[in-house]
């Protein structure tokens, strides 16, 4: 692996500061970033920015599952975004973007922005 294709990781918070199913806003590179944790202790992190309702807001949206599909449903308009790919289960045209995330010794960070 060369130097350009290494992704550097960004701690933002202890995994412990996420309650489960719920999320929190971290700003990564410039980005705003929502990171969720599950009830069985996965990490997600997604743009913060609802693209329907059109503001940075992801964070603080409602975390359930869809049979098997984890997602966070904006608190504007309720659309829901599967957490893992961050499509809209309710119109899959519309998208937000993904990050890598890793914990490590119980702190959250934040990778590279994974291509959709």
């Amino acid at each position: 692996m060369n130097a350009a294709q290494t992704v550097t990781y960004i701690s933002v918070c202890r995994l412990d500061d996420i309650d489960p199913e719920t999320g929190v806003a971290a700003l990564v590179r410039g980005e705003a970033v929502a990171v969720f944790r599950t009830v069985d202790d996965r990490v997600f992190a997604l743009s913060n920015y609802d693209p329907f309702g059109h503001a940075s807001v992801l964070a603080r949206g409602i975390v359930g599952t869809r049979g098997e599909v984890p997602f966070v449903a904006s608190p504007l308009l309720k659309q829901p975004f599967a957490l893992e790919t961050g499509i809209c289960l309710d119109d899959p045209s519309i998208s937000v973007a993904t990050y890598d995330v890793d914990v490590v010794d119980g702190e959250v960070r934040i990778g590279a922005r994974r291509p959709h």
